[in-house]
């Protein structure tokens, strides 16, 4: 009897470990994204494409803004529209000067978060995996903070 409660607990000890957080893959480095950097808490989404010279344009001021975010329960990450992977992911993001955590897998699924036909565009995401803004269009580090900081007073 021992024996049995002792697997059952096991059994449900791997299958409450393997629910914790979700598999968001790698970044633009190769680097494994822990689901405790998506998870529970609010997230910019960024989505972006090196053709797309608006893109071009905002992608310092998401680095600004990423800086600016430090430390608090808020995460700037980039997405490639193209969904390239690997070195090529790698290299777009050093061309552009990507500073922020670009994923290497789109987290969409994860968000459900609408494909967008225009670029680029950002998402605000709260704490619970819900969109809570679409962003169409180049965005500036500070309109992206005040409508981040109104929605967060919502809340």
């Amino acid at each position: 009897m021992a024996r049995r409660l002792a697997a059952a607990l096991t059994f449900i000890g791997f299958l409450l470990l393997g629910g914790c957080g979700n598999d968001y893959g790698v970044d633009q480095n190769g680097q494994p994204i822990a689901a405790q950097r998506l998870d529970n808490q609010w997230l910019v989404l960024n989505y972006w494409a090196e053709w797309c010279a608006p893109c071009r344009t905002e992608i310092p001021e998401f680095n600004a803004l990423a800086e600016q975010l430090k430390g608090r329960n808020v995460s700037v990450f980039g997405v490639n529209f193209d969904q390239v992977q690997g070195e090529e992911l790698k290299s777009a993001s050093e061309k552009l000067g990507i500073r922020f955590t670009v994923l290497a897998r789109d987290p969409a699924e994860f968000f459900d978060v609408p494909r967008s036909e225009g670029l680029p565009v950002t998402y605000i995401i709260d704490t619970q995996g819900k969109v809570r803004e679409q962003l169409l269009g180049e965005q500036t580090a500070a309109a992206v903070m005040a409508r981040l900081e109104a929605l967060q007073a919502l809340k």
